[in-house]
């Protein structure tokens, strides 16, 4: 990217608080959403050059709603790390509707995706961008089936989900939508 095309977005994200939604793919990243305002943050929508960006060996997860509240993001940050995963990105944040609303735009025609853009957006999660060989696979293990009564013994939904909606946990399906959804949390500033 060229240096006055950083100073731009640098500028616009100074005076006006843009929030950048990427969408990365192997040679380019996608800022999603041209100029539209939502809850008073203006979505931004250039296609920009990015090289080195897109690795395999990352992945993205949440610690929902209900594990906040449960008080369990120690341990399952420890679960994580224990597993062998560095972290390289991590935050506590809340999302507005609107964000889980984007976040989760892909379940937008199931039935489910009202109550869970509801709950997602109940309260603080953890997000967080996570680095191992094998990073997407591997966490997929680590934190079981979606419904934690088919959840393997020794997996995060097992220890700590109550139920098939509110599971803990949400891990990045596949290495393209890692990348995707850890940009959407994440600026690249704040990737290490």
């Amino acid at each position: 990217m060229s240096k006055s095309r950083k100073a731009d977005l640098n500028y616009l994200y100074n005076l006006y608080g843009l929030t950048f939604i990427y969408i990365l793919t192997i040679k380019d990243v996608l800022i999603v959403n041209l100029l539209k305002s939502i809850d008073k943050k203006v979505y931004f929508c250039t296609k920009l050059k990015i090289y080195n960006k897109m690795a395999t060996n990352r992945t993205f997860t949440m610690i929902k709603p209900d594990a906040v509240a449960n008080g369990h993001i120690g341990n399952i940050l420890a679960m994580i790390t224990n597993g062998g995963f560095k972290i390289v990105s991590l935050k506590l944040t809340q999302l507005t509707v609107a964000d889980a609303q984007a976040f989760y735009a892909v379940h937008a025609a199931r039935p489910f995706y009202g109550e869970l853009v509801e709950f997602m957006s109940r309260g603080p999660i953890v997000a967080a961008i996570l680095e191992k060989d094998n990073a997407v696979e591997d966490f997929r293990t680590l934190i079981g089936a979606t419904n934690p009564a088919e959840a393997a013994e020794g997996t995060i939904r097992k220890a700590y989900a109550t139920s098939i909606g509110e599971n803990a946990v949400h891990g990045s399906d596949s290495d393209e939508n890692a990348a995707i959804e850890g940009a959407f949390h994440f600026a690249g500033r704040e990737q290490f």
